[in-house]
């Protein structure tokens, strides 16, 4: 027999599978670390429209109460994909809630007052479900 070089059928086939086998742990691993990215960016953005708020009530006297963002008036603007609601604003108290266009299903909240919003439930703290 003349010398033949390379790799044969089987073990081409065991190095497929082997690679069928890494990707199949990773990609979940992988999908599960982006949507604590997505989580973060609510929570962050919620923490920020909070200094917002605070930055607005010492200029109007008043909490904000319209859409996010309002440019010119609220001095934020949400990372992209998020959506923030402001709610139950009264001169001594706001909520917010927080949804991703990428994180289907999860929802983060801020309160300052005696009204809690689902999920918070802590006074300042931004909780997630």
């Amino acid at each position: 027999m003349m010398g033949r070089r390379g790799f044969t059928l089987i073990e081409l086939l065991i190095v497929v599978v082997i690679i069928g086998i890494l990707a199949s742990i990773a990609i979940p691993k992988f999908s599960a670390t982006k949507e604590k990215a997505y989580i973060s960016k609510l929570k962050s953005d919620l923490r920020n429209l909070a200094t917002a708020q605070e930055a607005y009530y010492y200029d109007n006297g008043q909490y904000y109460s319209g859409p996010v963002p309002n440019p010119g008036v609220l001095a934020f603007d949400p990372s992209s994909g998020v959506t923030i609601v402001i709610s139950n604003v009264a001169p001594a108290q706001w909520a917010a809630t927080a949804t991703h266009t990428q994180a289907p299903g999860r929802t983060c909240a801020i309160y300052f007052g005696p009204a809690p919003v689902a999920p918070a439930t802590v006074e300042g703290e931004v909780a997630c479900n």
